[in-house]
């Protein structure tokens, strides 16, 4: 009787470090196991969930953080290790005596709003079958903006209602905020909320960035700010231009794409300030994920772009060319579900937990629609 190799799975995210709402860790794997991958949505929040049965392992993510693997060989048999950087893949296979098998293109990204599912069977090792979870229907809005703009703001409300549910009552909570339509909405709808909720709006803060005393974010801020009366939230963090640093920017998102390192520059620099400035800081909002659900991008800067391709791909914004697309990188995924990590690296590097509702399936749906 032939012996099976061994199936092992090292998972290098820490189950605290799942943020469910209202669902077990046990069942939210179990959803993952299911015939059916249309479960996941039940699973509310911000998770990187890995499930395992036998040989079969399965992998999925809200679109807000990553999650990576790798597979590397061993005599026992295949080893699957899991984790939200590379370079802590690189890590764990060096204190294992692994390191010679690694190489950053070998490893993976799970796409946004699938489960992965690999088969540990050993050489060779076939290709992750890739499940849809999250479909949402097109085109079933009427073409009226107030009932489009209606419905997404309720939307965007219930999820910050969700997760007012989930955080401490008396915490504080901050937005990084650069004036424009999305981190508006973010502190808007908080504020909105919180009333609604008979507690004080005076826990929350908009933090703004001002790079050399001043910058376009910063007089933004302020004219929103001033606009709505909600003058009295604003705080705004210096940080000197010269001190801005992309090649950081690129050693935390592991990723290199222009735009991705431009906003996690600012975002460093920016959360470094508030983490100098209030130790204990906990709870970030941000409107991360607003201009993929509206597609509110310059299509003539990127030449591989036409409005027939925007149209026709779903959620290309969100989730790039798509997971059987040639042009879909395996090591990083695409749209948004690659540069998710520009706002959850640096968030996670000064010890933040970042939120954003634009990134919800209820948001994303009402985009789509």
């Amino acid at each position: 009787m032939r012996e099976l190799p061994i199936a092992r799975v090292v998972n290098l995210i820490p189950d605290e470090e799942q943020r469910l709402l209202g669902l077990p860790l046990p069942e939210a794997r179990r959803l993952l196991l299911a015939a059916d991958p249309a479960g996941v949505l039940e699973i509310a929040g911000s998770f990187a969930l890995v499930a395992q049965e036998g040989e079969r392992v399965c992998l999925a993510r809200s679109l807000d953080r990553p999650l990576r693997y790798f597979l590397a060989k061993q005599a026992a048999g295949p080893l699957l290790v899991v984790a939200d950087r590379i370079d802590a893949i690189h890590d764990f296979l060096t204190t294992i005596g692994a390191g010679d098998q690694f190489h950053p293109s070998y490893s993976r990204m799970v796409p946004a709003h699938h489960v992965a599912e690999i088969r540990l069977v050993g050489c060779p090792d076939p290709n992750p079958v890739h499940r849809r979870f999250f479909a949402p229907p097109r085109g079933v809005l009427p073409p009226d903006l107030d009932v489009i703009g209606e419905a997404y703001v309720q939307a965007l409300c219930a999820e910050i209602r969700l997760w007012l549910d989930a955080v401490p009552a008396a915490e504080p909570l901050g937005v990084l905020f650069s004036g424009g339509a999305d981190s508006g909405a973010v502190l808007l709808c908080l504020y909105h909320e919180l009333l609604a909720r008979g507690e004080s709006p005076a826990r929350l803060k908009a933090f703004t960035l001002a790079v050399d005393g001043g910058g376009a974010d910063r007089e933004q801020a302020r004219a929103f700010l001033a606009r709505t009366g909600l003058a009295l939230l604003g705080e705004e963090i210096a940080a000197a231009g010269v001190e801005l640093d992309p090649f950081a920017a690129v050693a935390v998102i592991e990723d290199y794409k222009p735009l991705d390192v431009e906003c996690a520059t600012m975002s460093l620099a920016l959360l470094q300030g508030i983490r100098q400035r209030y130790p204990e800081w906990r709870l970030l909002l941000d409107g991360d994920g607003g201009d993929e659900n509206l597609k509110d991008y310059p299509i003539e800067e990127n030449p591989e772009l036409t409005i027939r391709s925007v149209v026709n791909n779903r959620m290309l914004y969100q989730e790039g060319w798509g997971v059987d697309a040639v042009k879909q990188s395996l090591t990083y995924s695409g749209g948004l579900s690659r540069g998710s990590v520009r706002g959850y690296a640096p968030a996670r590097r000064f010890g933040f937990s970042l939120f954003s509702p634009f990134t919800r399936p209820r948001v994303v749906a009402v985009a789509s629609g």
